[in-house]
């Protein structure tokens, strides 16, 4: 009889064809007829978008204000740049991009001239376009270097970072940014690791976690999926690098104080957040500007996004927008 043929060795997880979640050059923007409604822009008034991304919110916001009015907008990524600024082209009236962090959005706008702006917002998530770049580091699902920068040109990279920082301090951020009940295991798991060879990869973060945590499984009739309980301490481990990467709360801090000296009396700023720390922070300046007369409304409960939206939308299903509007 002959010998059976010799089983095909199981390739890592990246090495299969993963179906993309967004098709390829496609972005949807989160939350936009409820960015619209909130913002309420005019024609001929000033308005900022603190994360362009791909103009998926600032397309919108610029046809609401032209033909006279000025669209503001910044990204910390400068690829995001020229790609938005053909989209808003095409759409026409005035605006000004600049590669910049949305914490130093007082310094754009005195540069544009401009003392103050009628409307803001700021989506505090990645876009799709990033995180289904293999080569940014920010995906799980996709194997690629351990870089998660949204500025690739500067500061430290999420290799960087769990290669050199301490055990104590890695588990504090996985447990402070990310929620995650096991980081001191996984932060152990780290410095091991990188003690036989630096991590470099974000296969090799995605191994060591769900080694160093394990799920014990929701079989209720009502818990999520196996695979996405099986993700999640993966999922929340990498949410809080990337966010350590990019002190992403301490430009969001930033960003809320000075947020009243940026809105015209009367302007409304929109934010849309996706991490329970930063939808905190969104919600205790709002609520604090409105005790102190700074703000004459806010949002009484976050608005999340309709049942249409995300189930077209799979990465909407986390968002949650909260507005405030200035003292006229």
């Amino acid at each position: 009889m002959a010998d059976d043929p010799p089983k095909k060795k199981r390739r890592p997880f990246w090495r299969k064809r993963v179906r993309r979640s967004t098709a390829a050059g496609e972005h949807r923007p989160v939350l936009l007829a409820e960015i619209v409604a909130a913002l309420a822009p005019k024609p001929g008034r000033a308005v900022a978008d603190c994360t362009l991304g791909f103009a998926g919110h600032a397309a919108e916001l610029l046809k609401l204000v032209s033909p006279d009015g000025l669209l503001i907008a910044t990204d910390l990524d400068p690829a995001n740049l020229e790609p938005a600024r053909v989209k808003l082209e095409a759409v026409g009236g005035l605006f000004a991009l600049h590669h910049a962090n949305f914490a130093g959005l007082p310094h754009v706008l005195a540069a544009e001239g401009v003392s103050g702006v009628d409307g803001l917002v700021a989506d505090l998530g990645l876009s799709s376009m990033q995180v289904d770049d293999r080569g940014r580091g920010f995906s799980y699902m996709r194997d690629g270097p351990l870089d998660m920068r949204m500025d690739p040109t500067r500061g430290r990279t999420a290799a960087d970072l769990l290669n050199t920082l301490p055990a104590g301090e890695l588990a504090a951020a996985f447990r402070d940014l990310g929620d995650e009940p096991q980081a001191d295991a996984v932060a152990a798991a780290v410095v091991a690791g990188r003690g036989a060879s630096p991590l470099e990869r974000t296969g090799e973060l995605r191994e060591l976690i769900e080694q160093a945590a394990p799920v014990t499984l929701d079989r209720t009739p009502t818990a999520l999926s196996e695979r996405k309980q099986r993700l999640a301490p993966v999922a929340r481990v990498f949410q809080a690098l990337r966010i350590l990467v990019n002190r992403e709360l301490a430009n969001l801090q930033q960003l809320l104080r000075v947020l009243p000296d940026i809105l015209n009396p009367g302007g409304t700023a929109a934010v849309i957040s996706f991490h329970s720390g930063e939808d905190r922070l969104v919600k205790a300046a709002f609520r604090d500007g409105l005790r102190a007369g700074v703000y004459e409304a806010v949002s009484p409960e976050a608005v999340r996004p309709a049942f249409e939206e995300r189930t077209a939308n799979p990465r909407s299903r986390s968002a949650k927008l909260r507005w405030c509007r200035k003292k006229s």
